[in-house]
């Protein structure tokens, strides 16, 4: 069994109690980790993944699941179903990715870290939650019945599918 599979049987088999415990304690490892990641502008995860994961004091299964967690910021995903505890690492993250994916998550606690001043100003992180708070919004585009048809007829909407 891979190490991104023991990762996944290890989150299953808890009570909720349990389950509660280790996810707090989890998303604190986590939050570490993008502190690190953050206050040291690194941009690329290298080297062996059971070194990386030693360096930002976390166990290859929890970090397996980090790397999980992070995949869809990364230039170039990885299959995490095949890493091995030798599996050598190259992963450049993406920064714009990344702060999206976590506004997507709703993880406040990462998004809002102080250690973004360095990468995107106040301003531009407001403008980025802005336009991503925009791109959630719901809208309803009414046709009247004068309008062009939305199916691309040329016809008016009254005469189409009206």
């Amino acid at each position: 069994m891979g190490i991104y599979a023991q990762w996944l049987e290890k989150t299953k088999n808890m009570s909720e109690k349990e389950s509660q415990v280790f996810w707090v304690a989890y998303l604190e490892e986590e939050k570490n980790v993008y502190l690190k990641i953050l206050a040291n502008k690194i941009d690329t995860i290298q080297g062996v993944l059971k070194d990386v994961a030693e360096s930002y004091n976390m166990d290859t299964n929890t970090f397996a699941g980090f790397l999980d967690g992070i995949n869809d910021s990364l230039e170039t995903h990885i299959d995490v179903e095949t890493l091995e505890e030798d599996t050598v690492l190259d992963c450049k993250i993406v920064y714009l990715k990344l702060y999206v994916n976590m506004m997507e998550a709703k993880a406040d606690w990462l998004y809002n870290l102080p250690q973004w001043d360095d990468i995107y100003s106040k301003e531009e992180r407001m403008k980025l939650k802005k336009e991503f708070d925009r791109s959630k919004m719901a809208t309803s585009t009414k046709v009247g019945r004068n309008d062009m048809c939305p199916c691309g007829s040329g016809k008016k909407y009254k005469k189409c599918c009206g």
